[in-house]
Parts: structure tokens; C-alpha cells; sequence
């Protein structure tokens, strides 16, 4: 089992440039369910947990991709449940759309920045779903300068850790 220490040092630089807020109340580690950690944040009263994972295998090896992630949070306040996300240390394109792959099933996302989401929350319903059957996801994406990416995430743990995320913000 991997220590969730790295992971949260990572999670927590690529959080620090975005706010105050959310550099103060640095992501709490709560579990590690194999390949999946789970954090608590508190963030101007609200709770947010999640689980995350970093990428297994990144593609082309030759580029600098900085810290890769895939997190599925949700808000103690139901303002989200179990929202899916991919967060990378660059750029994103929005045009082709970073897509996951699990088994024969395609999800298409949106892009902010660095960050890509599920357009609709069906289709994230979906995707957590699939993640709770499937043993590996693919993500592919393309960085703005265009470079072409692809990164592999275990889902090795990711039922249990979602069930704690969800005792977590209850």
C-alpha cells in the first residue's frame, strides 16, 4: 500500500496557487484504499472530500506533465456528489476534448485551464459506476501547446474509498 503523504504534498502545491483560502485549509489525508486516498479540505465553512489517484503510466515519457490527477469530490452540502475530474500540471486544449476510456465505454469532458469535468451529471453517474467495475481508466487529453497525452489510473480501491468519502461528508 502507497503512502498517502506524497500524494497529499502534491495535492496540496497544486491547489496553493489558486487561493488563500484554499492554501490555508490544506487537504486533510483521512484513508488509503490501495491505488485511492482520501482528504478532507475545509474551505470557508463548506466541507469537501474526495478521493483521488495519480496516474500509473504517463505518455509521451519525454514530456514534463507535472502532477497528474483523478479526483472524484463531493460537498458536505450536496452542492456536488461524487463529481469526476481530471487535473494536470498543464494547460489543457479544449479542442479534441479530453476523453476517459474504461473497458469499451467513452466519456467525453470539458476543459478549465488545467482541469477537465463531465458536461452531465448522468453521464458522471455513469462513469462512477463504471469505475467501481472496471480495474484500469484511460484518460487522454492534449496539452495547449498540443502535445498529445494519455495517462492510466488503477481503480484499485476506488469502491472503498468512495464509500468513505461519502461517510466523510455526510
Amino acid at each position: 500500500m502507497r503512502s498517502a503523504i506524497p500524494l497529499v504534498a502534491a495535492i496540496a502545491t497544486f491547489f496553493s496557487p489558486f487561493s488563500l483560502a484554499i492554501k490555508a485549509a490544506e487537504p486533510q489525508p483521512v484513508a488509503t484504499f490501495k491505488k485511492w486516498s482520501v482528504f478532507v479540505k475545509e474551505d470557508g465553512g463548506e466541507r469537501i472530500c474526495y478521493a483521488a489517484t495519480d496516474a500509473q503510466e504517463l505518455a509521451p515519457a519525454s514530456v514534463n506533465h507535472g502532477s497528474v490527477f483523478f479526483l472524484v469530490a463531493s460537498w458536505k452540502s450536496g452542492a456536488a456528489r461524487n463529481q469526476p475530474s481530471l487535473m494536470t500540471g498543464y494547460q489543457l486544449n479544449a479542442a479534441p476534448a479530453p476523453a476517459i476510456r474504461i473497458d469499451s465505454e467513452k466519456w467525453e469532458m470539458y476543459t478549465d485551464d488545467n482541469e477537465a469535468f463531465i458536461e452531465r451529471s448522468a453521464d458522471e453517474a455513469r462513469l462512477i459506476a463504471a469505475m467501481k467495475r472496471g480495474a484500469e481508466m484511460r484518460v487522454s487529453a492534449v496539452s495547449s501547446r498540443g502535445t498529445a497525452t494519455s495517462y492510466v489510473f488503477s481503480l484499485s480501491g476506488v469502491s472503498a474509498a468512495l464509500a468513505r468519502v461519502e461517510e466523510a461528508c455526510r
